[in-house]
């Protein structure tokens, strides 16, 4: 007699009996990186992130104009050459709900721990000036326009970049441990850029955030789809809480 967890079984060892996908570096990869870096080069020079934002009087409008229309650009690129991965991963992450379902606030719990830990052992973090720039944003523009940004497009480009490709391909030529660092100083690095001083602290949530992204990726057999759920999942909580706290508390 069969029993009720019997087709979800049977669906996994379906997906997971298909042919394995190429981890190889693809033209669609070497576009979507080449993007990325490219357009982060650009928009991290101050004269040019000027030039692209002349054109619009209001700085929140622009602002809001300048990174969506490179997340936009970025997550279409990175969803066509990752669109397979993505696929078959969500059909994996599908034959067992709920321990995928489980895994999101785990993880965000373990993000809060490891900030913790980490505060304590370096001291009080400090906002990085592009979480402050983000948080502005958020109390500017309408969280219809907010969340598709924060929550749905940078995350994915961000885990096809800094985990599907930095982990899943790297480490087809290098060790997995090294691409795993890689991916997390990386990852830390890209969210501090302007600062006028760096120090650790500024660093800390980015580290532990990264880090707990990392292992999610490497637990769950290099699935980047869950390591994006837990990300936007992440990135939902922030945006929430931005809305929810009363705007004269966050001055």
């Amino acid at each position: 007699m069969a029993t009720p967890d019997l087709p979800a079984r049977s669906r996994r060892r379906t997906v997971l009996q298909e042919p394995p996908l190429s981890y190889r570096f693809s033209r669609g990869d070497g576009a979507a990186l080449g993007f990325y870096i490219g357009a982060m080069a650009l928009l991290s020079l101050t004269p040019a992130a000027l030039a692209v934002t002349a054109v619009i009087q209001d700085p929140v409008t622009a602002s809001y104009a300048v990174n969506f229309t490179f997340y936009l650009i970025a997550g279409i690129l990175a969803f066509i050459a990752a669109r397979a991965y993505a696929v078959r991963e969500a059909r994996i992450l599908a034959t067992r709900p709920w321990l995928t379902l489980g895994v999101i606030p785990l993880s965000i719990i373990a993000m809060l721990v490891a900030t913790m830990i980490l505060v304590l052992l370096t001291g009080p973090p400090e906002t990085a000036v592009n979480q402050v720039a983000a948080q502005d944003l958020m109390t500017s523009v309408s969280p219809w326009l907010i969340v598709p940004l924060f929550v749905v497009l940078a995350p994915f480009v961000e885990e096809y970049i800094y985990r599907h490709l930095l982990i899943g391909k790297l480490s087809k030529r290098w060790n997995i441990w090294i691409c795993c660092l890689l991916s997390v100083l990386l990852f830390s690095g890209i969210h501090v850029l302007g600062e006028a001083e760096f120090s650790l602290a500024v660093l800390v949530p980015y580290l532990a955030m990264g880090a707990v992204l990392v292992g999610v990726y490497v637990w769950a057999g290099n699935n980047f789809m869950l390591s994006y759920f837990v990300h936007a999942a992440k990135n939902l909580l922030a945006v929430v809480l931005t809305y929810a706290v009363p705007a004269e508390l966050l001055q």
